[in-house]
């Protein structure tokens, strides 16, 4: 934990002197209140229940790519969009590093796995443009595979767009600062130090080149058909809403009506249950 704080505030000190749009947002908001931000976020989860039924029920098809900076807080809205959710409806796909075979295939194979059938969401916690980012700036990817992959992107969204996916696509905006005070937090909580990796530090120390990269990539990818929608990230409570609120106003649905349930009463006649004592129950600690 020591190493880790400890590179984190030397590299601080590079941050201290920020070009515009380098440092803390120059939005001067306060942090919204708890109270505003559950009442909201169960508001809108309440939308989500009635989205996910729709996208069943009509048999959409729904990608939805979550990028941007180590700790801008994809992670999170993720959840949040999940937690009320059909897992058979709504899956998040989450790759890992590609095996050698993967290595060999065509670039985009290992993502086309993942789309989703008729009536299902898939949210993409970071997705096929780790090409323009970690693996172009850490040097994962050869130069022309870097310039194929910009070249080839639009039109691979394009061909998903054409053949009825609707594909949504988010950038996590976060300030130094923040993603400096949300490292330390990951660095001091037991249960948040999981999230944090020596890839972080590496990955902070090349923010110039990170920056680089994204705006290289939106030149390209920024398109009409398959727009980025860039989310303010340096206050959670609000990106997640703002990010929830405007994906529910991508998608046009209707509530789905239920039929209403009636519970009959279960009869036991001819069923005799064994003694407790034939089972072996967990200890009640709690």
């Amino acid at each position: 934990m020591d190493y880790f704080y400890l590179k984190i505030s030397e590299m601080s000190k590079s941050h201290k002197q920020k070009k515009p749009g380098q440092g803390s947002s120059d939005i001067n908001q306060t942090r919204l209140s708890k109270k505003l931000y559950f009442s909201e976020l169960d508001r809108l989860q309440l939308e989500l229940v009635k989205l996910h039924e729709w996208v069943k029920a009509k048999d959409l098809r729904v990608v939805v790519l979550f990028e941007g900076r180590d700790a801008a807080g994809k992670g999170g809205v993720i959840k949040r969009i999940t937690q009320r959710l059909n897992p058979r409806i709504c899956r998040v796909v989450a790759l890992g590093v590609p095996t050698e075979r993967e290595k060999k295939q065509w670039y985009f194979q290992r993502y086309v796995a993942q789309l989703p059938a008729a009536g299902e969401i898939v949210l993409f916690d970071r997705s096929w443009y780790n090409r323009a980012g970690v693996e172009h700036v850490m040097g994962f990817c050869t130069e022309e595979e870097y310039w194929d992959f910009l070249r080839s992107s639009p039109r691979f969204e394009e061909m998903l767009i054409h053949s009825g996916i609707i594909v949504v696509k988010y950038w996590f905006s976060v300030s130094d600062d923040e993603q400096e005070n949300r490292f330390r937090e990951r660095i001091q909580d037991p249960l948040k130090r999981w999230k944090f990796s020596e890839m972080d530090l590496e990955s902070r120390s090349r923010w110039i080149e990170y920056s680089k990269a994204k705006d290289e990539m939106f030149s390209y990818t920024d398109t009409k058909i398959c727009p980025w929608f860039v989310v303010n990230a340096d206050d959670k409570r609000r990106a997640r809403l703002n990010t929830i609120h405007h994906l529910l106003s991508l998608i046009p649905y209707k509530e789905i009506k239920h039929k209403k349930i009636n519970l009959s009463p279960i009869s036991m006649e001819g069923y005799v249950r064994p003694p407790l004592t034939d089972q072996t129950f967990i200890p009640e600690v709690y």
